[in-house]
């Protein structure tokens, strides 16, 4: 297995908390991502969201859709759209075990990450599959319990 690579200080991690909360994810997979020179500039200052994205195939490649990046403010008229489909670069072997797992009935692709790896910019994306109502309940009660006893362990700590 490979070291895990360290990331600068400066560079911003954007993250999609909703994937989190909406999906169950069974699988991850780390793709580079196809961008514009503005669009690069944009991200390195954090300005992005994920809203509604996700992910799908088409003709035997991955896309990003509905990925929000604010347009760069010191770009001249050769901007980029904010909300363009963005193609994902991953292995073959990867695109092929994706397909697979998406041709299954409730699973999707969701992107669950964005991040800078030695000055390139990379999609977290997870191969997940929707929860139900008293999933989510569920994970907040979990949540919730293990703030508590954090809280709990630091109050005897601190007392």
């Amino acid at each position: 297995m490979a070291a895990k690579k360290e990331q600068k200080p400066g560079t911003p991690s954007i993250t999609n908390r909703k994937a989190w909360h909406e999906f169950t994810i069974e699988d991850s997979y780390e793709a580079g991502i196809v961008l514009t020179g503005t669009e690069v500039k944009s991200l390195r200052q954090g300005n992005a969201s994920f809203g509604d994205a996700f992910a799908y195939m088409k003709s035997g490649e991955v896309w990003l859709k509905e990925f929000y990046i604010k347009p760069f403010e010191h770009a001249s008229y050769n901007n980029h759209e904010p909300r363009r489909e963005r193609k994902l670069l991953l292995k073959r072997d990867e695109i092929r075990k994706i397909d697979r797992a998406v041709s299954q009935k409730g699973v999707t692709l969701v992107p669950l990450k964005l991040y800078f790896t030695r000055g390139l910019a990379k999609v977290q994306l997870g191969l997940a599959r929707g929860k139900k109502k008293y999933d989510k309940r569920a994970s907040i009660a979990e949540k919730d319990e293990k703030r508590d006893r954090d809280r709990e362990l630091k109050r005897v700590k601190m007392g």
